[in-house]
């Protein structure tokens, strides 16, 4: 990618619906596309990591996820929206923004425009209980 990018599930409603907002706000000069129809090995990422969250993907190549992205994004956008990306880094409100990113990503089937292809994978360690 030549040109920053948001990386949402293109196979996800809620992420469609998400990512037609970020289409509007962000500068023209930003992507906004679906990670499958992404390279996403040429900016150092993997499908697994992208079908979890939300990607931003700036022109130095460092790619982030979650909460950190949504704010990264915003940032870009400029005006009142770079001001909530940067309220977004503050350190207690970006501990309370990756707690809420994690609800909204682990329940986003259940939000408008939400459907079953948009339910993430069961972890890994979701049926294991913890030792004693």
């Amino acid at each position: 990618m030549q040109r920053p990018a948001l990386v949402f599930d293109g196979d996800c409603g809620f992420c469609t619906r998400s990512a037609a907002v970020a289409r509007r706000v962000l500068p023209a000069g930003c992507a906004v596309v679906p990670w499958q129809g992404a390279d996403l090995a040429a900016v150092g990422t993997t499908a697994a990591r992208a079908h979890e969250e939300v990607l931003w993907v700036p022109r130095t190549g460092d790619v982030v996820g979650g909460a950190r992205a949504v704010a990264a994004a915003l940032r870009e956008a400029g005006s009142g929206w770079a001001l909530l990306g940067r309220l977004l880094q503050l350190p207690l409100v970006r501990a309370l923004a990756d707690r809420v990113y994690r609800v909204v990503a682990a329940n986003r089937m259940r939000l408008p425009g939400g459907t079953a292809a948009c339910a993430l994978p069961p972890r890994p360690d979701a049926g294991e209980r913890p030792a004693a």
